[in-house]
C-alpha cells in the first residue's frame, strides 16, 4: 500500500473537551456570514463588538511604536508602561491600589479568566455562575478541569444573583464566584446595595475566591454608578480578581489587549500559564492601550449616550411585538428578551417553535436576522439582541422581528 493510499485515523478528541463546540455565537456569525455572500441581506445582532472605531489617538500610539521598533517579545505579562497605565486606571475609577506584581495584562480578557481558572482549579473544583451568563464562562472552567456549577437568576430579580441562592450553591468543592456586572447577555447590573449581600455571603466562606468581570464597567445606563467587588468590600480584595480591558469601551476587539488586578500569589500562577501559551500580548496593542487608559476619555462617554439611545429604541420594539417581552437593562449592549409568548406557535413554512434556538432560526433562515437563542447562556426561552449595530440596521433587524412574530400562528 503506498502512502497516498492510507486512510489516516481521525484526530481523537480529548476528554476535556469531549462535549465543547466552537462558540455558539461563533458559530451564528459564520452562518450569517456565509449567507451573506450567497447574496442575503442578512443583519447580524449576534456579536458583542462595538460598531464604533478604535480612537485615532490609540491608532496613532500604535503606528508610533511600530516605527519606533517596539515589535519584540515584551515582558510576560505586560511592559511596565502598560501596566503603570492599569494602575493608574484602578486608581482613578475604582478607589483600587494594586502593586507592578498584582497586575497582570493577557491577550483579551477571555485568556486572562483562562490562565485563572488553569492555575487553580483541579478536577471536580466547582464555579458557581450567575445564569444567564457569557457562553464562555462555562466551557473555559470545562476545559481547566472544574465542573460549572450555574444558578438560575430569574427576570423577576432583573436576573440578578440572589444571596440566598449563593449561599445554597457553594459547596466544600466551591473555588470561585464569576461575577459580570453590568452583564453579558442580560445587560443587568449591580448597585453596592444589591452587591453587598453577596459579598457578605463570599465573607463566610473563605474558600471561595471571587471573579469580577468589569469589561462593561463603562456601560453603564441612567446615572447609575458603578461599583466593583474589591472597591465595596476591600476584606476580599485578597482573593478577588479584577478583570477588564479594552474591547468595549475603547472599540479594540480586534487588539486583543485583557488585565486584570489581583493578589501576587494568584498573578504568578497565572503567569506560569501564561508563559506556556502566548506569552506576552501583543506589543503594539500593549502600547495602544496604554494610549486608550491614559489619554482622553470623552467618547467614551459620548458612546455610552448612544448606547443608551439604542437601548431605549430596541427595548420599546420589543415590547411592542406580539409574543415577546423584554426587561430594560441597566447596562452593557444588549437585550435578554423573553420569546416564552412565541413556544408553540407554528410558522408560515410549517415549522413549529419548539424553543428558543428554533425560533432564532427562524429569524435567520426567513427573515434574515442574526440573533442569539438564550439557551446559549443557560436559561431559555429568551433571545439576545447585540445593540451595538447601526441605528438603520437596529430598525430594519427590529421591523424584520415584528414582521415574523406577526407571522406566527
Amino acid at each position: 500500500m503506498n502512502e497516498s493510499s492510507r486512510t489516516a485515523a481521525p484526530a481523537r478528541r480529548a476528554q476535556r473537551i469531549a462535549a465543547i463546540e466552537v462558540s455558539e455565537i461563533l458559530r451564528i456569525g459564520a452562518l450569517a456570514a456565509e449567507r451573506r455572500r450567497q447574496g442575503r441581506p442578512v443583519i447580524v445582532l449576534g456579536a458583542g463588538e462595538p460598531d464604533f472605531d478604535t480612537p485615532d489617538h490609540v491608532k496613532e500610539a500604535a503606528i508610533r511604536a511600530i516605527r519606533a521598533g517596539q515589535t519584540r517579545y515584551t515582558a510576560l505579562d505586560g511592559t511596565p508602561e502598560l501596566k503603570a497605565a492599569i494602575q493608574l486606571k484602578f486608581k482613578r475609577e475604582n478607589g483600587l491600589d494594586y502593586a507592578i506584581d498584582e497586575v497582570t495584562a493577557g491577550a483579551g480578557a477571555k485568556q486572562v479568566m483562562f490562565n485563572a481558572f488553569m492555575a487553580t482549579l483541579d478536577p471536580g473544583d466547582e464555579v458557581i455562575m450567575a445564569a444567564p451568563y457569557w457562553t464562555s464562562y462555562a466551557d473555559i472552567v470545562l476545559i481547566a478541569g472544574g465542573r460549572p456549577v450555574p444558578v438560575r437568576c430569574s427576570e423577576g430579580n432583573g436576573f440578578r444573583l440572589q444571596p440566598q441562592d449563593l449561599e445554597a450553591a457553594i459547596t466544600p468543592r466551591t473555588r470561585w464566584l464569576m461575577l459580570n456586572s453590568p452583564s453579558n447577555p442580560s445587560g443587568a447590573a449591580y448597585t453596592a446595595q444589591q452587591l453587598a449581600p453577596l459579598l457578605e455571603v463570599l465573607e463566610r466562606h473563605p474558600q471561595v475566591w471571587l471573579l469580577s468581570d468589569d469589561i462593561y464597567e463603562h456601560l453603564l445606563y441612567d446615572g447609575q454608578q458603578f461599583v466593583t467587588a474589591a472597591q465595596l468590600a476591600p476584606q476580599l480584595k485578597a482573593r478577588t480578581l479584577t478583570v477588564n480591558g479594552v474591547s468595549k469601551s475603547y472599540a479594540m476587539t480586534g487588539w486583543r489587549l485583557g488585565y486584570a488586578g489581583g493578589p501576587r500569589s494568584l498573578l504568578s500562577a497565572m503567569a506560569v500559564v501564561q508563559s506556556q501559551s502566548t506569552s506576552n500580548p501583543s506589543s503594539i496593542s500593549q502600547a495602544a492601550a496604554v494610549a486608550a487608559l491614559t489619554g482622553p476619555q470623552e467618547l467614551v462617554t459620548q458612546w455610552r449616550d448612544a448606547f443608551q439611545r439604542r437601548r431605549d429604541f430596541v427595548v420599546a420594539q420589543l415590547n411592542a411585538m406580539p409574543g415577546v417581552s423584554c426587561r430594560r437593562p441597566e447596562g452593557a449592549f444588549y437585550t435578554f428578551a423573553n420569546c416564552a409568548g412565541l413556544i408553540g406557535r407554528r410558522a408560515p413554512d410549517g415549522r413549529v417553535i419548539d424553543s428558543d434556538a428554533a425560533f432564532c432560526r427562524y429569524l435567520l433562515e426567513a427573515h434574515d436576522v442574526a440573533v442569539v437563542p438564550g439557551s446559549c447562556f443557560g436559561l431559555a426561552p429568551y433571545f439576545r439582541i447585540s445593540y451595538a449595530a447601526s441605528d438603520a440596521d437596529l430598525r430594519e433587524a427590529c421591523e424584520r422581528i415584528a414582521v415574523a412574530c406577526a407571522a406566527l400562528h
